[in-house]
């Protein structure tokens, strides 16, 4: 079997604005759960295109939009020029106790370790300041990776797990780490949210937008072959009227400096 090799993802910011703008609109009711504060400093964690950092800008607020990706770091300067934008890791941020609020939509589910990105976190807050966060929670999209991977090997290539890009914590798991930083947990919830995927070709697009890390390595030609066996055999399970629906599952968590 031929092994696949990780390598650093690669985000498209124009395809994350035109087919996958549901991100930041999910992210509205994560807004209002943070209850921004006219005058607060906080900082986006994760400000992918800026649309949500906009939004806190919008209630006058002093915000900091950061992401690894220079692509979309580079795409909500260019959208929001008065709104200040920065590359960076979440696991390496360099600021100690400067913000009133850290906030953070569809991101942490690609950190890890996720302890070192709770650390700067922490760090990053004032005293009792506050962290607000959305991210993939246990069996998220599971029937959409599950059938990838089998689709995968079936095709003759070996599967790692270290191929798996995502940290997809229970309640438990990560309310505990949150704990073990030093956060008092004020809120946890894991909920379903099927989640429209837009068009014909959405869960096409969306996994080229999302899962192209578990191809690494993969031909184009060899990729389109085995996520047309994905959508053939998933169009029982996820299509609905017409539109594909993924298998979203969340977790929300709001944890405060003590």
């Amino acid at each position: 079997m031929e092994k696949v090799q990780t390598v650093k993802d690669s985000w498209d910011a124009n395809l994350y604005d035109v087919k996958h703008s549901f991100v930041s609109k999910y992210g509205d009711s994560l807004v209002e759960l943070l209850d921004p504060r006219k005058g607060e400093k906080i900082l986006d964690l994760g400000c992918g295109t800026g649309d949500l950092a906009k939004k806190l800008y919008d209630s006058e607020v002093d915000v900091v939009g950061i992401d690894k990706s220079e692509n979309m770091v580079e795409q909500a300067m260019s959208k929001y020029p008065d709104i200040e934008f920065a590359v960076q890791d979440a696991t390496e941020l360099v600021y100690k106790n400067m913000f009133d609020a850290v906030f953070s939509n569809a991101t942490l589910h690609w950190v890890k370790p996720p302890e070192q990105a709770l650390e700067c976190i922490y760090k990053s807050l004032k005293q009792g300041g506050r962290f607000i966060a959305e991210f993939g929670g246990k069996g998220n999209v599971q029937i959409i990776t599950d059938e990838i991977i089998t689709q995968i090997k079936q095709a003759g290539f070996e599967y790692e797990d270290e191929q798996f890009p995502w940290y997809y914590p229970s309640i438990g798991q990560y309310t505990s780490l949150m704990e073990k930083i030093g956060f008092k947990v004020t809120f946890a919830q894991h909920y379903d949210r099927p989640t429209p995927l837009d068009g014909e070709n959405g869960l096409r697009n969306w996994i080229e937008m999302f899962g192209s890390p578990m191809f690494v390595g993969i031909s184009e030609e060899r990729k389109d072959y085995i996520v047309t066996n994905v959508e053939k055999n998933l169009k029982d399970r996820l299509r609905k009227n017409g539109n594909w629906i993924a298998d979203y599952k969340r977790i929300r968590v709001i944890g405060v400096k003590e």
